[in-house]
């Protein structure tokens, strides 16, 4: 299931400031792996963007990634999947994922599904 992008303002501007739209994806290094900072959308219009970033950070074996969510404005279930078969992933090459700061309604999803169980929350960023 895809949300579609809000429409334009009427003012000509191509999002509003309270409306992400898309995903964008950053990463940062730090002492146990790489800190992967997401901003917007993440559903199945922009699941490429997560898939890059987190092959990318788990090139290395034994490391964490710790996805950065507070700027996660909505997930859905394709990229609750994403999330799930990147910790498989992880697992398979002994490194590990990790989430940090989920907004509300991105940690309802995690509990409703039970996907705290394989992905760990944390409140904060190192």
């Amino acid at each position: 299931m895809s949300r579609r992008p809000p429409r334009p303002p009427a003012d000509g501007t191509t999002t509003a400031p309270d409306r992400p739209v898309g995903l964008t994806a950053r990463a940062r290094p730090w002492a146990r792996g790489t800190v992967v900072t997401l901003h917007g959308e993440l559903d199945l219009d922009s699941i490429a963007v997560l898939r890059e970033a987190l092959d990318r950070a788990l090139a290395t074996r034994g490391t964490v990634v710790l996805i950065d969510c507070g700027d996660l404005a909505f997930c859905d279930s394709t990229g609750l999947s994403e999330l799930l078969d990147a910790a498989v992933r992880a697992r398979e090459h002994a490194s590990r994922i990790e989430l940090a700061r989920p907004r509300p309604i991105v940690r309802r999803v995690l509990e409703l599904t039970g996907a705290t169980d394989a992905l760990p929350v944390r409140d904060g960023l190192p």
